[in-house]
C-alpha cells in the first residue's frame, strides 16, 4: 500500500493542476524543479509530496 496524502497536499496539488495544467508533465522532477517557480513552500518534505502527487494527477489525465 502507498503512503496516504494529507488534505494540504491534495488541496494544494489539485488547485495548482487546475491553475496550469500545461507546465506540469509525468516528471517528478520536472515537476519538482517548476513548483518553487509558483508558490513559495518552505517544507522540503511538502514539496516534494504536492510534486509526487501532481505527477500522479498528470498520469491519471493522460491515460484518460
Amino acid at each position: 500500500m502507498g503512503r496516504i496524502k494529507t488534505k494540504l497536499v491534495k488541496r494544494t496539488g489539485e488547485e495548482l493542476f487546475n491553475l496550469y495544467p500545461d507546465r506540469f508533465s509525468n516528471d517528478f522532477a520536472d515537476n519538482k524543479k517548476i513548483l518553487p517557480q509558483i508558490v513559495s513552500l518552505n517544507s522540503k518534505k511538502l514539496k516534494n509530496s504536492i510534486a509526487g502527487y501532481i505527477t500522479r494527477l498528470a498520469k491519471r489525465k493522460k491515460l484518460k
